[in-house]
Parts: structure tokens; C-alpha cells; sequence
């Protein structure tokens, strides 16, 4: 090979090299998970025209809008399991509240987002409110949680918490990550009722309350809050809503700390960021409840390779069941082979990256499911959403809806008990009675019905639609292993004898005529 051709293979054995680092370096790719808690549509994305979230708006700009996200389980553990395993609670085990003695946990069988990325060699981390077990199923690399802090410094002082993410993201590795951020705000604040319902004063600089440097307080007046349907328009309510603006906007100025942070250490480039809530807002009628306003969720996706898609609406259903298939999706990593009970793990969500390149028509259903909250919170629901119907199976539904102790506690509540008691009007959309006891089968057209109130499953014209739905629920059941699948008319066999040809036994138990 004469000198010539020796340069000329070396220029080209080059340039192959470089292309590859820098094809390399161009796919490294990061996840940025943000999750509040107990939120809302209190944003402008969402067309709340009064809480200020300018960063969670410019986060929008910059993600393609989901205006119809749901979140898989309306309740706090349970909905987090599902988020970090891709499963329904009732295949996963997380039934219900993590904490005390609710005691509620994972099986321990179960393959959590960061180990299978921890094997896929990706860096995980978590900073702020966990709520979720057992640890060897939900465990990362860095972790800086409730487990360890306590709860107000991790997952509601942003200061802190922006610290804790600029630690993360600037050590000395150069692994590809995932960073899952869990806010405490804008919860309610038994723990701390001096701090105000929602911890609206903790960090606010008054006199034993403390100091959070980079908060600037907004505070809202109860006449300006813009009410849902949902919530009575009573002085009570009003103030409430007040005080939760306050701690949405601390939320929000956190979140644009976080994203500062990720810029100014190189990563705003080729990292995904999703940002959603795990259940509804903690006031009746939301939160513990699986009708719109309890499953609904605001849900951000923003990707920095597909720019084109930057503040655009999809009508596509997206679910929390997608966030584990869409960061695998992202990392081109597969969801690993294992069994739960003898019947091998699917996930039953997907990626949502197709829709960050264009508009998804026939991601048109999502599903749900419920069992407990607190521990004395029996109340299991299963819900299939399909275009504009729901359809709600309560299979607890002899027994009166139970109410999270800190919706009970909450000035909204006591309002409704205490008008109801005196015989006055509540100013809300339901009687107790109608929120205490309902219907097994619950069927609504949200498109006509936006509140929820007319059940269709006695209407002829829509039998054939009860009928297909309550069929393809029943299938989403057994395909994800419902222990419930055959209640409340009946209990699954499969031990023993049957476990070759299982059944539904019927235990004769319909109600007295």
C-alpha cells in the first residue's frame, strides 16, 4: 500500500471513529420524571387563567400537551407503584397507602423502573416523597426521600430540593439517568396543620415558619380562585382553594429551579422530561375517586427531538400505565421476562413517543382500578374510559364510598357535614347520600354529561355499549391478573385441582329483593 492510500484508509478509519463518538454522544439519552401530589389543572396549559405557574406554562411550550391524561389508580402509593412498574395495582400489590399501619407493599416479585434500567446500566435517582414498598423492589441508585429526611425539606422546600438535583447531576458519571422528583405540594398538611392546610406557610419567612430562599410566596384572594364543579362555591371552599394556589405556585417555582438546573449542567438536550400528578386534588369528588376529576391528570411529555411537536394539544389518552413502556421506549431497553403468581408480567400500557411525532386518533381508551386508600378504605372500583363513556364498576357498592381522613378533616368537607346536619343547601352538586351510595354499574357519556351525573346503564340506547365495554373490562381484568376479577358476585378459583382450568364461583349472594 503506497503512502497515499495508507493516508487516504487512515483519514477514512478516522472519520468513521468520529462519526460514531459523536453519534454516541448525540444518542445519550436521560429521563426526567417530575411528580406532584394531589394536583390538578391549575395551570394556564389547562386553561386556569389565576394560579400562576409560569414555568410549569413554558414546560408546556416546550411538551406536547396530553388534554386527556389519567392516572391508573386515584390514590397516593398505590398510584406511584403503578408509575414505577407500569402495572395496575391489582397485579403489582400496592393496594394502598405505603405508611403506619396501612402497611401496604409490592410484591416482592415485582421489576421496578429503576432496577430494570439499573441492569440496562442507566444511573437512577429520587429525591422527594417515595411512598412506595418495599425498598429492595423500588430501589435507587441515589436516594434522597421522606425515607431518610423529613418529609417538608425533600418535597417542599425547593431550595433543598434544587440542591439535591444539582448533586445528581453533577457527579462524575457518565452514564445516561433517570431522575424522578416527587413534590409533597400541593398535598394537604395534616402532619403540620401549624403550616397551614396545605404548608402554605412553611418557608414564608414569618416568625417560626422559616426560610426557603428561592420562594417567592404568591398569595391568592378566595373571591379570585376559580372554582370547579365539583367544589361548593361556599366562603369555606373559597379559602381553601386560596391557600392550595399558594403551595401550586411554590410547585411551580421549583420546577423552574429543576429545569435551570438540568440546563446549566448540559442535559436540557437530550433529556425526556414528563411531568403529571398521582391522583386527583384532595377536595370530594376527586381524590380516592376514579369518575373525570379523580383519574384525570395534567401530562407533559417534552422531548428535545422532536421540537416540531413543542406546545401542541393531543386528544390522544395517555395513561401513568405508559410512563414505564415510554422511558423504556427512550432508552431502547425491553421490559424484562418474569412471572407474577405463575402468569408472565405484560405491560398493558405504551409508549407514548409515537405521539410526540404526530397525532395518535386510535389511543382512544384507558383503564383503572381501586382498592383501598387508608386501610378502612374498602372500596374497590374497576373503570374502563373509551372516547367520551365510562364505565365505573363498583364492586364494594352495598357499602356507603369511604373519605380519606384528610378530605374529612378538610374545611370543605366539614362545610357539606355541617349544612347537611343543619338541613341547609350545601351549594354542592350532590347529596351525601348521592355520594355515599351508588349504583354497581355506573355508565356515563362525559362528552353530554361533563358532571357525571346521568347513568346510562338502564338506557336501552346504550346497552350495546354497556355491553361491549363491561366485556372488554372484564378481558383488561384477566389479562393483568385481577384477584377481583370474578367480585362481587363470585371468587376466582384456580388451586389446586383447578389450576389447569380455573373458574368464577358463583356464591349466590345478589342482594334481597
Amino acid at each position: 500500500m503506497c503512502y497515499c492510500e495508507k493516508m487516504a484508509y487512515l483519514a477514512i478509519s478516522l472519520f468513521l471513529l468520529l462519526t460514531c463518538v459523536f453519534s454516541a454522544f448525540a444518542e445519550k439519552r436521560n429521563v426526567l420524571i417530575i411528580l406532584a401530589d394531589d394536583y390538578g389543572f391549575e395551570n394556564q396549559a389547562y386553561n386556569n387563567t389565576v394560579c400562576q405557574t409560569p414555568h410549569l406554562n413554558k414546560l408546556a411550550s416546550h411538551s406536547v400537551i396530553f388534554k386527556h391524561g389519567y392516572t391508573a389508580v386515584s390514590s397516593c402509593s398505590p398510584s406511584r407503584s403503578s408509575i414505577l412498574t407500569g402495572l395496575p395495582q391489582h397485579q403489582n400489590g400496592h393496594y394502598g397507602l405505603a405508611h403506619a399501619f396501612h402497611h401496604f407493599q409490592a410484591f416482592d416479585q415485582v421489576k421496578s423502573l429503576p432496577v430494570i434500567l439499573k441492569n440496562a446500566s442507566i444511573r437512577t435517582g429520587i429525591i422527594g416523597k417515595k411512598h412506595v414498598k418495599p425498598p429492595s423492589v423500588f430501589k435507587f441508585d441515589y436516594e434522597r426521600t421522606d425515607e431518610h429526611y423529613p418529609m417538608l425539606q425533600v418535597a417542599r422546600n425547593i431550595t433543598h430540593m434544587k440542591e439535591l438535583v444539582h448533586e445528581f447531576l453533577n457527579v462524575n458519571d457518565t452514564r445516561p439517568f433517570l431522575l424522578y422528583v416527587a413534590f409533597n405540594d400541593p398535598h394537604r398538611c395534616t402532619a403540620n396543620v401549624e403550616l397551614g392546610e396545605f404548608c402554605e406557610m412553611f418557608g414564608n419567612g414569618q416568625p417560626g415558619k422559616g426560610v426557603i430562599p428561592d420562594w417567592k410566596p404568591i398569595h391568592y384572594k378566595p373571591e379570585d380562585v376559580e372554582l370547579p364543579f365539583f367544589i361548593q362555591d361556599t366562603p369555606a371552599a373559597r379559602d381553601e382553594i386560596a391557600k392550595q394556589y399558594t403551595t401550586i405556585s411554590r410547585m411551580d417555582q421549583g420546577i423552574g429551579l429543576f429545569m435551570k438546573e438540568l440546563e446549566q449542567a448540559g442535559f436540557s438536550d437530550n433529556t425526556l422530561v414528563i411531568f403529571t400528578s398521582d391522583n386527583g386534588i384532595p377536595f370530594p369528588g376527586a381524590k380516592t375517586n376514579l369518575y373525570e376529576k379523580g383519574m384525570g391528570e395534567p401530562f407533559l411529555v417534552s422531548s428535545p427531538y422532536h421540537r416540531e411537536r413543542w406546545g401542541k394539544e393531543s386528544d390522544a389518552m395517555a395513561s401513568s400505565l405508559d410512563i414505564v413502556p415510554t422511558v423504556l421506549d427512550w432508552f431502547d431497553v425491553s421490559f424484562p421476562d418474569y412471572k407474577l403468581f405463575n402468569e408472565k408480567v405484560k405491560l398493558s400500557g405504551k409508549s407514548l413517543l409515537p405521539a410526540l411525532e404526530k397525532e395518535q386518533p386510535t389511543w382512544d381508551t384507558v383503564f383503572a382500578s381501586h382498592d383501598f386508600h387508608e386501610i378502612t378504605m374498602y372500596y374497590p372500583m374497576r373503570v374502563m374510559k373509551h372516547k367520551n363513556y365510562r364505565l365505573i364498576h363498583n364492586l364494594n357498592y352495598r357499602m356507603p364510598y369511604p373519605i380519606a381522613l384528610d378530605i374529612a378533616l378538610s374545611a370543605t368537607m366539614r362545610d357539606i357535614l355541617n349544612r347537611t346536619e343543619a338541613h341547609q343547601k350545601t351549594g354542592w352538586f350532590k347529596t351525601l347520600d348521592e355520594y355515599y351510595y351508588r349504583d354497581e354499574w355506573e355508565l356515563f357519556d362525559v362528552s353530554k354529561d361533563p358532571h357525571e351525573l346521568n347513568n346510562l346503564v338502564q338506557d336501552p340506547q346504550h346497552l350495546e355499549i354497556f355491553q361491549d365495554m363491561k366485556k372488554k373490562l372484564s378481558s383488561w381484568q384477566y389479562e393483568t391478573g385481577d384477584p377481583w376479577r370474578c367480585s362481587p358476585e363470585g371468587v376466582y378459583v384456580d388451586a389446586g385441582v383447578y389450576s389447569k382450568d380455573p373458574f368464577c364461583m358463583s356464591l349466590l349472594n345478589a342482594p334481597p329483593k
